[in-house]
């Protein structure tokens, strides 16, 4: 029985040892963030950084537990951030990221410091850097990419549009890769907008993907494929739209979530689909110059290839090799540096 009890905390002892709660101090306040950096680090190779924002009235802990990206992070070799939100006072104390009301208080530069704090402290990426967020973190989401284009190589946002605020004062300053996850029967963030007393406050999900599509000068129609409905029983299906061939090879794409809600697919929702991995896989293509390795791909190109990729290793959550065991998670790596996580039944 104590074997088993090792056994079975030996994952949260490595976790332990690589995770540390930070703080830095910005604006007056004492700024929270969870570091996570993976255990191939090795402070010769600089590794990206994936930035993940909890929801409205988040907590960066429960967030991490909740989408839990530290696997996929030791496997592709990637330093991850979730850094917590301020109490918004116009809105009971929420920890939100965009706080209400007439206010002076921007987490654009916390998230801007946090970069910089990292760079003097690991051998990070600058070029690399990436974003994704769920709700109200995948509007955050929307802002990096709009206000801190210059940092920021591409993002992910989940069960949120743009708010028409930011859609016309958008401003990005180079080719912007972004991609979507978005349910079409998403009560919490509608996917056709939000629109109340005629003033629209969130655009839909049509006119935020022309918005980037535009301005990436890709396409203007998109592949579409439909995901594997694999799981029968979580009432949705999945439709891959990609729009491609834009400046410096980035392209837009959304993970049409039919039937979907306010979910984060892959943990809650729909289960055809696991979010961490498509947002890992869809941002790890690019850097802050768009498509790494442009010159030698188009992005139509980078779906063939994505769409004939090939199996290379398999690995379980520690890391090993498989070696064959059952009714466990295996990571499947592919030669184009993809991740698939998948349960093995016996």
């Amino acid at each position: 029985m104590k074997k088993l009890i090792i056994l079975f905390l030996l994952p949260f002892i490595l976790f332990a040892q690589q995770q540390s709660d930070r703080t830095l101090f910005y604006d007056g306040n004492n700024r929270e963030y969870i570091l996570y950096v993976p255990e191939n680090y090795d402070d010769i190779n600089s590794l990206p950084v994936l930035f993940n924002f909890h929801g409205g009235n988040g907590l960066a802990s429960d967030w991490l537990s909740m989408s839990d990206m530290r696997s996929l992070a030791d496997t592709a070799g990637c330093i991850l951030v979730y850094p917590q939100a301020l109490g918004d006072p116009d809105d009971d104390g929420s920890f939100n990221w965009l706080h209400k009301g007439d206010t002076d208080h921007d987490d654009i530069y916390f998230i801007e410091a946090i970069i910089d704090a990292l760079s003097s402290e690991f051998l990070i990426d600058n070029n690399r850097i990436y974003v994704c967020g769920y709700s109200l973190g995948g509007e955050f989401t929307y802002e990096l990419l709009c206000r801190l284009n210059d940092r920021i190589a591409a993002g992910v946002a989940v069960a949120r549009t743009m708010q028409q605020y930011q859609y016309d004062n958008c401003s990005p300053e180079h080719p912007t890769a972004i991609m979507t996850i978005l349910g079409t029967d998403d009560f919490t963030s509608p996917y056709e907008g939000l629109v109340w007393g005629g003033e629209t406050y969130y655009v839909s999900a049509d006119d935020m993907h022309s918005y980037w599509v535009n301005y990436n000068n890709t396409n203007l129609d998109p592949i579409v494929n439909a995901i594997p409905n694999t799981n029968m029983s979580d009432g949705s299906t999945v439709d891959r739209r990609s729009w491609v061939d834009g400046d410096n090879c980035v392209s837009v794409e959304e993970l049409r979530v039919n039937n979907g809600g306010h979910d984060w697919p892959g943990v809650f929702g729909n289960m055809d689909i696991d979010s961490n991995i498509e947002i890992w896989n869809f941002v790890s293509q690019y850097d802050i110059n768009g498509l790494i390795n442009c010159d030698n791909f188009s992005s139509i190109e980078q779906i063939e290839l994505i769409n004939n990729k090939v199996c290379v290793q398999i690995i379980d959550i520690l890391g090993r090799l498989h070696t064959g065991q059952f009714d466990s998670f295996l990571f499947y790596i592919y030669n184009d540096g993809s991740i698939e996580k998948k349960y093995i039944l016996k």
